[in-house]
């Protein structure tokens, strides 16, 4: 009985593990060299391949196109012509697969700013009070051989996206 008990236990508990949300997936702010936030983001997780959409540009119009994107991306996940596109909600991060929990990579993302196309990693990297004051993910962007440049996202809410909806937009 004891036995039973247990292995009804155990596999309850690695259910519970395998369908328990990966920290890299959430809201999040992507900010520049700088410390200025240049977009909100959503990541999330379909089909067991990471994805991320911008939610918002500070200063721009919800209705802005990608018009900088080419009109096609090898494996692009969305049919239809990229740079016709708006930049919210178009998922400019798609297919990385999951290495780790907090660890995807073999994906890719587009800067919608230039339409360029670059290999991508995401590592995340929690609060630890020492060199991450607040949960961060590491955004690398490759062109290949290991050569690209990271940035630090921070996690962010409902709340500060909808104060960066409220800045004035551009024309």
């Amino acid at each position: 009985m004891k036995k039973a008990a247990l292995s009804v236990f155990l596999g309850l508990f690695a259910t519970l593990v395998a369908f328990a949300a990966d920290p890299v997936v959430g809201l999040w702010k992507s900010v520049d060299e700088e410390g200025k936030t240049t977009a909100a983001w959503r990541i999330y997780e379909k089909g067991g391949l990471l994805f991320g959409e911008i939610v918002t540009v500070p200063n721009e119009r919800e209705d802005k196109l990608a018009d900088k994107c080419k009109p096609s991306y090898k494996d692009f996940p969305v049919s239809g012509d990229v740079s016709k596109m708006k930049v919210i909600g178009t998922p400019f991060i798609f297919n990385l697969k999951m290495k780790s929990a907090g660890q995807w990579a073999d994906g890719n993302i587009i800067d919608p700013n230039d339409g360029k196309l670059y290999k991508c990693k995401i590592t995340f990297h929690p609060a630890d009070g020492k060199k991450y004051s607040v949960d961060t993910l590491e955004m690398r962007g490759e062109i290949g051989l290991g050569i690209g440049r990271s940035q630090n996202w921070v996690a962010t809410n409902e709340a500060e996206i909808d104060a960066l909806r409220k800045l004035p937009k551009t024309k």
